[in-house]
């Protein structure tokens, strides 16, 4: 469980530890494309030609999943939710150059679990 700077718990899990889901809200999603620009793409293509990592695509993802996160977790909040819990990413080409990054999960209310 990951619990980011919006302070809403994300979880890749069906429930989160210690809480109660009282509601189901729906799906919510974060969606970003996203384009290395053609310098940056000449650097990769000519780093994709030895072996080894090709470092602007790993952070132009790693940026690109955060910033689909932060969507996610914000349009969790306009559902009137404080978690998600199914957390997936996606991911696809849409043309020449440009990456399509989807957060996706479900939004839900939960409140801690009583003791027992």
């Amino acid at each position: 469980m990951s619990e980011p700077s919006a302070g809403i718990p994300v979880t890749t899990a069906f429930e989160l530890p210690g809480m109660t889901v009282e509601r189901d809200l729906g799906v919510t999603f974060g969606l970003v494309v996203r384009s290395m620009g053609v310098v940056k793409s000449l650097g990769a293509g000519f780093k994709a030609m030895r072996q080894g990592e090709v470092t602007q695509y790993t952070e132009l993802l790693e940026d690109s999943r955060r910033h689909a996160m932060d969507r996610m977790i914000e349009n969790a909040r306009l559902l009137g939710g404080n978690a998600v819990v199914a957390m997936r990413f996606d991911s696809s080409e849409m043309g020449q150059g440009l990456t399509e990054i989807v957060a996706y999960g479900t939004v839900v209310v939960v409140r801690p679990s009583s003791a027992a």
